[in-house]
């Protein structure tokens, strides 16, 4: 039997008013009435006594109530054990990074997660941060380390974690390979490859501002979206690229990393990185990855 219907049933059963019953399910009188006759088509009885006045049980409908009552109340134990199950031991957490925290910060999170929760399976998701927010709104991630949002949304909570440093890709026969540090001015005359500014913002406009800001032009040699992409490029003297940090633990022949500085000899950190969740949400192994990326950022990053 419709557990539906037969919640319908037992409400009238216990108003004896289908106006009540209605009303205290929610939903419109005719509607709660073409149930209970489905259920009585279904069982070939009738279960109530009508008239203009009064809805009374038939005898039919006395034996049904308790039965009834039962029958729900077990379909009730059996879905919360099972979600109770899931829950404890079918859970699984679905983080989202872009590529470079997926380098640097992730394994060394996970190791350290899965030594406190070893019965919950961690899903990884590799993306840029315009894909990955929306996935965060639509219930997709639990969580995700991501470039912030120049508009943040109302909807999603960040919680910084770090500024990323930048370094210079160089192909290893350039010239430039063989200075420890570099400024913007030594990539005056060196041709570039620069990610999208459609999908890698951040990174895009960094290097833009970064010429500006010295006066300068960069020179476009290609653009193109993956980092592994670019460092192949880079790898083939198409030109140099400013990628993050950890973007250097990419190992690819012919090309070698230098740490960027400004003019001062500091270590340019503008690439931020947050985590990012539903706002107004609550997860406990959410809270425990964040309490940890929080309490080892230090070692995570180093």
């Amino acid at each position: 039997m419709d557990s539906k219907l037969l919640e319908c049933f037992i409400s009238v059963a216990e108003q004896l008013h289908f106006g009540n019953a209605a009303q205290k399910l929610d939903m419109h009188p005719s509607a709660l009435g073409r149930n209970v006759r489905l259920l009585e088509e279904e069982l070939g009885v009738r279960l109530f006594a009508r008239t203009t006045r009064n809805v009374t049980l038939t005898r039919s409908g006395h034996l049904l109530i308790t039965e009834a009552r039962d029958l729900l109340a077990s379909e009730q134990a059996l879905k919360e054990r099972v979600r109770i199950s899931a829950a404890s031991h079918e859970r699984v957490f679905r983080i989202g990074a872009i590529d470079s925290a997926a380098t640097g910060l992730i394994p060394q999170l996970l190791h350290d997660f899965h030594e406190i929760e070893e019965s919950i399976e961690v899903v990884l998701i590799e993306d840029k941060s315009v894909r990955l927010l929306p996935k965060i709104l639509s219930g997709a991630l639990d969580l995700a380390i991501v470039r912030p949002s120049y508009a943040p949304r109302s909807a999603v909570e960040f919680e910084f974690l770090l500024d990323e440093a930048t370094v210079v890709a160089l192909p290893e026969s350039h010239s430039l390979a063989r200075r420890k540090k570099l400024k913007i001015a030594d990539l005056a005359e060196v041709p570039l490859i620069v990610p999208s500014p459609r999908t890698r913002p951040h990174s895009y406009n960094l290097t833009m501002r970064l010429f500006l800001d010295a006066g300068m032009h960069p020179i476009i040699a290609q653009q193109a979206e993956e980092k592994q992409t670019i460092v192949n490029m880079v790898g083939a003297e198409i030109g140099a690229a400013l990628v993050p940090y950890w973007t250097s633990r990419i190992a690819v022949s012919g090309v070698v990393y230098r740490p960027l500085v400004s003019a001062t000899g500091d270590a340019i950190r503008e690439l931020p990185l947050a985590a990012a969740w539903v706002r107004g949400t609550k997860d406990k192994y959410r809270s425990l990855m964040i309490e940890l990326l929080k309490t080892n950022l230090d070692r995570y990053s180093s």
